[in-house]
């Protein structure tokens, strides 16, 4: 699927280079504003869909939106201002991504046919320079922050997919809610998949098979705490894992009315209703927020930072 951020990008030859690496089936999610080469896209390349969207929407939506209109077990991410530059074809990147005999006959009980919920490819600027791409959650002075580094091996955790880049298995997205339309901000709802998916025991990993290369500057991360952050907040770092399930104990109603600077009238309907949710999907978690960050490490190697947020 297409996102489409802007600019005057060559569209022509960009559907050109997806049909020539054997993209049969591709969505592009078209914004309110009028486009006057849709007729003339659409008539030369017959194999994209371009759904007009009436008014905007997050990012996150549109990907599920896109995701609902799609039938295949795997899904592309990419970006208008994306070029790939190493993949070796749409079918040679689904091949690398499926189990191989010898990891089923290790792990008879998988029933799933690709290896994770979202592999994500290696990125460069448009210097060719590496982008840090890799998220990984950290522990710092008590809280749970974010530090990025760029992918150096093959299978390199990260925490979300960049940007939103990636090959997704579409059923696993789908079970896992995809991404929560009530978070506007892109950054908090790439922030709330990554660690929901983390924490219901999804995993979210690098290739250096796959290589692209923005076109443009680099789109900015907005990672403003507002009322996205809020909601991210209650469904993922302040619940509590303890035996084979996890709740949002009420001692964290203090604190959380401290953090959101709201009234303690609204902040208790926000509370109660990131309650309920927990609840129900108590035993979907694995672990906590906290437990998760502490381990990334121990299980993944130390992560040379590029930053933090």
């Amino acid at each position: 699927m297409i996102l489409n951020r802007g600019g005057r990008y060559a569209r022509f030859s960009f559907f050109e280079e997806l049909e020539k690496a054997g993209f049969d089936y591709v969505v592009s999610l078209e914004g309110p504003q009028k486009r006057y080469d849709l007729e003339g896209l659409s008539g030369a390349f017959p194999f994209v869909r371009f759904i007009l969207l009436q008014a905007p929407i997050s990012t996150g939506e549109a990907i599920n939106l896109a995701a609902s209109e799609l039938s295949s077990p795997l899904f592309f991410v990419l970006w208008n201002d994306l070029r790939i530059l190493r993949g070796g074809g749409a079918s040679r990147m689904a091949e690398r991504l499926l189990f191989s005999s010898e990891e089923l006959a290790r792990n008879p009980d998988e029933k799933n046919t690709y290896r994770r919920l979202c592999t994500v490819p290696v990125i460069q600027d448009n210097r060719f320079e590496t982008v840090p791409t890799l998220i990984a959650p950290v522990l710092i002075r008590g809280s749970v922050k974010t530090v990025s580094s760029a992918p150096a091996k093959e299978g390199s955790h990260s925490l979300y997919p960049f940007d939103g880049v990636g090959i997704y298995d579409r059923e696993r997205f789908i079970r896992l809610g995809g991404f929560d339309g009530t978070l506007k901000s892109f950054h908090w709802q790439l922030m709330d998949l990554g660690f929901r998916s983390r924490l219901w025991g999804e995993e979210i990993a690098s290739t250096q098979a796959i290589k692209l290369s923005y076109e443009g500057a680099m789109p900015a991360a907005d990672s403003t705490a507002e009322e996205s952050y809020r909601r991210f907040y209650l469904k993922n770092l302040a619940p509590v894992f303890r035996g084979d399930y996890a709740n949002l104990p009420l001692r964290r109603f203090p604190g959380y009315v401290r953090r959101s600077g709201g009234g303690i009238f609204s902040c208790w309907d926000d509370f109660k209703e990131a309650r309920g949710w927990v609840k129900t999907n108590r035993f979907r978690f694995r672990c906590d927020a906290r437990t998760m960050a502490n381990s990334w490490a121990e299980l993944f190697g130390p992560t040379e930072t590029g930053g933090e947020s």
